[in-house]
Formats: C-alpha cells, sequence, structure tokens
C-alpha cells in the first residue's frame, strides 16, 4: 500500500513503549483478541534443520495481528474521546482490526476505503464493525482515502487510529512475543529466533521491545517484500524515507515510507533485516497451503518465506514464524502460480518472430521444445504482407535445469528467438 497517515502529534505522556507496556497491553486486550496457538511445521523443520513454529495470528478475527493494536490504542481513550469515535483509512487488514476493536469496546469508528477496495473487503469490514461502524467509500486512491481521514479528525475532533506508528499500536503487537515466550516456555527453554512480517514496522517493534527486556538472547529477524523494503532503507539512510515506487503485490506489508515510533525501537536494535522476493512469497504460499493447509494473503506468507535466506544458521533451533495474515481473495492465485513458477525458474517467456510459412509452428515444436516442455502461452499475430510475424509464447518447464539445454536450441533454431527477462518493462503486459 502506499504511504500512510502519519500518527498525531506525540503527546507529553506518549514515549516508547517498554516491556511492561506490552504486559498491560496484554492483560488490555485478553478477550478482545485470540491468543493463537503456535503450530509445529515438519516441512519447515526438516527444510531448515530447526523445529519450526508457526505462530497462527491468521486465526484471528480478523485473519492477522493488526487487531492487536489497534485494541490497545483504543481501550486507553478517555470517555471524551469515546464521545468523539474513531478514524482510520485503510485498504486491508487494519481496518478489520479496527471495525473488530470498535465493536468488541463498544466504540464508533469511520473507516475510509480507497474506490478501488474490492466489495468483498468492503462487506467484510462491516460485517465486522455491524453498527458501530461506518464505512466511507470515497477517492481513487490510499493516499486520497488517508487525506479525507485527517480531513475528518480536524473536523470532529476524532481520534486518527494509526496501523502501526503508535506507541500504543506498537505495544498492542508487541503482545505476540509475549505469548510465544510463554507458549514455547514449556516445550523448550524458549526461542532462540523469531522471524516476523515488516511493513510499518509496528510487529518488529514490539517483538524487538518485548525481548530485549525479557529475553535479550533472542535473535529477532524482519522479512519485507523485496519490492517494498522500506525499513531497510530507512537504516540505510539513518531516518525513514519515502521510496520512490514499490511493488504492491504484497499488499498486507508493502509500505512506502515506515514509522517515526517503529523506526526509533528498530535504530535502537539493529535487527537483521531480510528482503524476500515476491516469487518466493508466492511459492511458500502455494507451499503453505500444500502441506499445512493454510490459506495466507502474501503478506501471511512473508516470515516463512524469509527462511530460504537464513539457511545454514537454524540448525537445532527452536525457530517462530508468524504467520498473519489469511484475507487473500482467490482471485489472485492465477498470478501467485505464475509468479512462483517464474521465480523457480520454471516459466519463460519470449517473443518468436516466426517466418510466414506453412509448417513453421510444427518446425518450432519439434526443433525447440524439450519432451517435458509445454506451451502455456502463444499469441501469434499475422502480417500481410510481411516475411516473419512475431509471437508471444510462454513455455513452462519440467524442471529448472531444463532451460539451459532450451536456450542451446533455439540459438540453433532457423527463427528468431528473444527471451523476456522478468525485470523487462513487457513483463507488465504478462504479469
Amino acid at each position: 500500500m502506499p504511504s500512510q497517515p502519519d500518527a498525531p502529534a506525540p503527546a507529553a505522556d506518549l514515549a516508547l513503549p517498554r516491556a511492561r507496556d506490552i504486559e498491560a497491553a496484554a492483560d488490555r486486550i485478553a478477550g478482545r483478541v485470540s491468543r493463537t496457538p503456535l503450530q509445529r511445521s515438519a516441512r519447515l523443520s526438516e527444510v531448515t534443520g530447526a523445529r519450526v513454529w508457526l505462530k497462527r495470528e491468521d486465526l484471528q478475527a480478523v485473519r492477522s495481528y493488526k487487531g492487536r493494536g489497534a485494541a490497545n490504542l483504543i481501550a486507553q481513550l478517555d470517555s471524551e474521546q469515546i464521545w468523539a469515535g474513531v478514524v482510520c483509512a485503510s485498504a486491508g487488514n487494519h481496518a478489520q482490526g479496527v471495525a473488530h476493536a470498535c465493536a468488541t469496546l463498544g466504540v464508533g469508528a469511520r473507516i475510509y476505503l480507497p474506490a478501488t477496495t474490492p466489495r468483498q473487503k468492503r462487506d467484510r469490514v462491516a460485517a465486522i464493525g455491524g453498527d458501530w461502524v461506518e464505512v466511507v467509500v470515497g477517492g481513487r486512491t490510499y493516499d486520497e482515502a488517508a487525506a479525507a481521514a485527517l480531513a475528518d479528525v480536524e473536523r470532529t475532533g476524532a481520534t486518527l487510529v494509526p496501523p502501526f506508528d503508535h506507541p500504543h499500536t506498537i505495544a498492542g503487537q508487541g503482545t505476540i512475543a509475549r505469548e510465544i515466550s510463554e507458549d514455547l516456555a514449556g516445550t523448550s527453554s524458549g526461542p532462540d529466533v523469531v522471524v516476523v512480517p515488516c511493513g510499518g514496522g509496528g510487529l518488529l517493534a514490539g517483538c524487538l521491545t518485548w525481548f530485549s527486556e525479557r529475553s535479550p538472547g533472542v535473535r529477532v529477524v524482519g522479512a519485507e517484500p523485496a519490492g517494498a523494503a522500506s525499513m531497510i532503507a530507512a537504516t540505510h539512510a539513518g531516518e525513514p524515507v519515502a521510496l520512490p515506487e514499490i511493488d504492491r503485490f504484497v499488499d498486507g506489508a508493502a509500505v512506502q515510507r515506515v514509522g517515526s515510533w517503529t523506526y526509533e525501537v528498530v535504530a535502537a536494535h539493529t535487527p537483521e533485516l531480510v528482503a524476500v522476493p515476491e516469487g518466493r512469497i508466492c511459492t511458500e504460499m502455494i507451499r503453505l497451503y500444500q502441506s499445512e493447509g493454510i490459506i495466507t494473503e502474501p503478506a501471511g506468507a512473508l516470515a516463512a518465506a524469509a527462511l530460504d535466506s537464513l539457511q545454514g544458521s537454524l540448525a537445532g533451533l527452536d525457530v517462530v514464524v508468524v504467520v498473519s495474515g489469511g484475507n487473500n481473495d482467490l482471485l489472485r492465485y492465477p498470478e501467485v502460480m505464475e509468479r512462483s513458477l517464474i521465480h523457480e525458474g520454471l516459466k519463460h517467456y519470449f517473443l518468436v518472430d516466426f517466418p510466414q510459412e506453412p509448417g513453421m509452428l510444427r518446425q518450432f515444436l519439434n526443433e525447440v521444445l524439450g519432451p517435458d516442455d509445454d506451451i502455456a502461452l502463444f499469441e501469434y499475430v499475422k502480417r500481410n504482407n510481411r516475411e516473419t510475424g512475431p509471437a508471444l509464447v510462454g513455455l513452462e518447464l519440467g524442471a529448472r535445469e531444463d532451460l539451459a539445454p532450451l536456450l542451446a536450441r533455439m540459438e540453433e533454431a532457423s527463427m528468431q528467438i528473444e527471451p523476456i527477462q522478468p525485470d523487462s518493462p513487457l513483463f507488465r503486459f504478462i504479469l
């Protein structure tokens, strides 16, 4: 998603959260959010040589951890603030978290959604919030919806609920770390490594806060989508910076600029940050579904996908991966499969200049394709009064190793063939 609205100007009594604030948050939101289970992943344990546990935040009522921070912030409003209500802007999980918190706490909310938000998400926000929530759809983009939310705050005196950049939000998200420590205490000495998804940094900051004080030996890793690695950019710049452009595919963690509060926590603890390719995330989404039966959105598989980058450093350790969230649109699965196949080296695209003669397609099949290669896409445009006609050809390979022989056969073929690289602008018309 684009950049989030800034948190209100810090009040005099606001400060970076401490472990005691997370403990207070855990008591405050108890019964309002679920205490989600740790589930052992035999597949990831075998791959890494570690004991890998999945923290199932996708099992929350809103299918993500976002309700924790929202509930902790809203539960601390005074009577005057409750009377004025709350406001947020979101195109996804944060809206559902705020809606759920308001419905359970009895606080009115206006939630601004951009007009591009799918009706399924609009209806779910409205259903979760019930009579306590008014869904306001307006603006073509998230930024326009965020501007409308800020104008509402100025006009009505309502409280803005930021998705990550507020000490109360950070403390609420940090309750995950406390649960992990308590639940693993009966199984082992506790976690050695905790891998969390990182968008704006609220969850990462909360976990760093808890573990630095209560279990300082725990290694906390933040996983960002490679196309929106805004926390890595902030640490390199020494301050939060707005990325000039982002890949919005991992929409639950695609943040253009991290928060000021969250960055301050991250800068103080300098955790390991990993940028995970979007195609790798898609592959993990598929494996989580096929092996563990877990349906995730791209951001939900982000932390598990990061384990591939940590290979060799996890053997024999207790590793916890936060799975959040589970709000995936089934219509996205064709793109998920496509990105995964491309990342795995199993699908490739080519521009083929076919001589406009009978039998050339048959010749292409005989000369170029291997026994396990399959044509997944073929779009041919015949040109009158031309000797050749262009075709866009997508090939799915039986194995990654089949690519080199395929390219060698293409070099020897009687037609001109040009590979389309994934970083080519032409790929915009394929994905």
